[in-house]
């Protein structure tokens, strides 16, 4: 899987703490493009059909057992022809010593070898996820993102509406922030979305007639987080007399985001209405919908009355 984006070899580096064995340039100008890797054991043994040059190439104990069980003049014959794919990386690990056939392969197609200390299969999963979410599908939106009961609620709405004053409110009563004014959402696999904040108005809020606050120095490091999985999103408008607002909860409603589905309610803002108490209650019963319990279907069926539920779904793609 290609994608649109790319994250630096030197972040890579970093996160994971890898030896570099050789690098043919600066580490902050090598980039990584494909959240797919790759363990080429076939591939050395000669057959290269399907090969996908663009991903990182893990070379672990079996890849170095079979490596071990040839001459030099073959081995070299082996290793050329991987590294001269011009794949983006290769990665050996265990930390196993590197066979002079491959650091001299590696000068020679001018390709990163780097050296984990880490099991094949336990640095493998780790750098799956890291590039899913380093790579995923992103878009950013005006909004606030809170996390509430452990759940991740967007708040959407015009400016002014008071996002931001029920978001300080939430934070006052032990919830977090994750992000103000711009939320950055990432598909981070087919079934959830990750929402944070970037990295230069990170913890940062405006509250008119306050200004600018950091509500990390204001309210401790227990009131902020990075990043959090986006599990509804509350639209907050003006309260509209001439609108029917839907009062059971039989609709369910939603907003596609980058082709996922995320339960979606419409709260009206008018002087009176507690919204950080409202929000809590919102996020405690989508809670329980994901468990399979539907208040609203219960009261009806208490009634004597069968209502189905109904679904709406609004997109809302790149």
């Amino acid at each position: 899987m290609t994608s649109e984006f790319t994250v630096s070899l030197a972040k890579i580096i970093e996160e994971f703490d890898l030896e570099a064995v050789y690098l043919p340039d600066r580490k902050e100008d090598l980039v990584i493009a494909s959240t797919d890797v790759n363990r080429p054991g076939l591939h050395i043994s000669g057959f290269y059909e399907y090969f996908e040059p663009t991903r990182v190439q893990i070379l672990g104990k079996m890849e170095f057992a079979y490596l071990a069980d040839l001459t030099p003049t073959v081995r070299q014959e082996r290793l050329d022809k991987l590294f001269d794919q011009q794949v983006p990386a290769v990665v050996v690990t265990r930390g196993q010593e590197i066979f002079p056939e491959m650091l001299e392969a590696a000068r020679k197609y001018s390709i990163p070898l780097l050296r984990t200390k880490e099991a094949t299969s336990s640095f493998m999963s780790g750098l799956i996820g890291f590039l899913n979410v380093e790579l995923a599908p992103r878009i950013t939106r005006h909004g606030v993102l809170v996390e509430v009961y452990g759940e991740g609620i967007l708040l959407l709405g015009e400016s002014g509406v008071g996002k931001s004053e029920t978001a300080i409110e939430l934070v006052k009563r032990g919830h977090r922030l994750v992000a103000d004014d711009a939320v950055e959402i990432r598909r981070v696999s087919n079934r959830s979305l990750v929402g944070s904040s970037p990295k230069n108005i990170r913890h940062f809020m405006e509250l008119r007639g306050v200004g600018i606050i950091n509500a990390r120095r204001i309210f401790g490091m227990g009131a902020v987080k990075v990043t959090e999985k986006l599990d509804m999103i509350v639209q907050m408008e003006q309260w509209d007399p001439t609108k029917a607002y839907d009062r059971m909860g039989l609709e369910n409603e939603f907003l596609s985001i980058l082709g996922i589905k995320v339960p979606s309610l419409t709260i009206p803002v008018k002087p009176g209405r507690n919204l950080a108490v409202i929000i809590e209650v919102a996020a405690m019963n989508n809670r329980q919908k994901k468990m399979g319990y539907n208040a609203a279907q219960e009261l009806l069926r208490n009634l004597g009355m069968d209502m189905s539920e109904t679904e709406s779904v609004t997109q809302w793609d790149m």
